[in-house]
């Protein structure tokens, strides 16, 4: 036998010492054990791999286990607090017609996760229908939010209250400043999110679009940042993109915009920026067609997605002619 054998390994050609094919598959810095070997057309049994003689001649194909699927059919879902979801799309449930509008667009927006206010029974009429009735708590995880609380104790009382009422942990946290724009108190807010995260709660926080406090908010204990993109239910899509874009690089959960989406390019704009999600209640509720906006968000959240995962081109100053003008007619 000669000192180097001539082979043919997965289509190349590759010159060994190896004598037999579990020696080879070494010498290819791979584990026998967790390779498959087809030898010159027939399957080797990996038992057999370390006495199987190799010859001047011979062809092999060795093969593994690889994540199956092409790039933009692989694993894209994210995780929040040890949940893990696939769409990337929160919806509200306020502002609709009725609880059958809404179950609608959030079976329209693809939305695993909607957002529910707490509030009180209405013990003088308890058989009107509820939002558990229409949208299965089973099927679609309910956040509980605090929206209406303008202090940190309203909100920690609320949410202990939404805890025994359904067993909620994974919660939203928002205390607003005042009522005409809605803006968060964050010195209450970053109050509330200590306690509520002590008491084992997992706050995902709506708050400015400020890189600073959402720094401070991670080290409170919030388990996503939510700035907000303008004032809620205003429409006005996202204003601050750099701030919007320094919160997501300076992030170690996940960030979410929270308020002013008004139309679906404002979400594509978002996911563009980096963010893992946008959550949405108006701009939805308040189309005049809401079904057909909620699947139209649905598109813009994966489009915003699959445009930021691809690497939008560079921005220049001057134009640069997409076909060369050198050889023109």
């Amino acid at each position: 036998m000669p000192d180097q054998l001539s082979l043919t390994v997965n289509g190349e050609t590759r010159r060994t010492a190896a004598a037999t094919i579990a020696a080879l598959v070494r010498e290819l810095g791979l584990t026998p054990a967790k390779v498959a070997v087809e030898h010159n057309g027939a399957i080797a049994a990996r038992s057999t791999l370390e006495q199987v003689a190799l010859a001047d001649g011979d062809s092999l194909e060795i093969v593994h286990f690889v994540g199956g699927g092409s790039g933009e059919d692989a694993d894209d879902s994210w995780e929040v607090a040890g949940h893990r979801f696939t769409s990337r799309l929160i919806v509200g449930t306020g502002k609709y017609r009725d609880f059958a509008q809404n179950a609608a667009a959030v079976a329209a927006a693809g939305a695993e996760i909607v957002t529910v206010a707490v509030r009180r029974v209405n013990i003088s009429d308890p058989s009107q229908p509820v939002l558990m009735d229409h949208i299965d708590p089973a099927k679609v995880t309910y956040l509980p939010n605090t929206a209406g609380c303008f202090t940190a104790d309203e909100a920690i009382r609320t949410l202990r209250l939404a805890r025994e009422a359904g067993g909620w942990d994974l919660v939203k946290l928002e205390v607003l400043g005042e009522a005409k724009t809605l803006y968060p108190d964050m010195r209450e807010t970053l109050k509330a999110c200590e306690v509520l995260s002590g008491e084992g709660f997992k706050p995902m926080v709506y708050c400015t679009d400020d890189p600073i406090a959402a720094k401070q908010l991670e080290e409170a204990g919030a388990v996503a940042i939510m700035p907000l993109g303008a004032p809620i239910g205003s429409g006005l899509g996202i204003q601050n993109q750099v701030t919007i874009r320094l919160i997501v690089e300076g992030a170690t959960v996940p960030v979410l915009v929270d308020a002013g989406v008004g139309t679906a390019s404002d979400a594509a704009v978002a996911m563009e920026l980096g963010c893992d999600g946008v959550l949405m209640n108006t701009a939805i509720a308040e189309a005049k067609d809401p079904v057909r906006m909620a699947r139209a968000m649905r598109l813009a959240v994966e489009a915003g997605r699959l445009a930021y995962l691809s690497g939008r081109m560079g921005r220049r100053r001057y134009a640069d002619p997409s076909s060369p003008l050198a050889g023109l007619i």
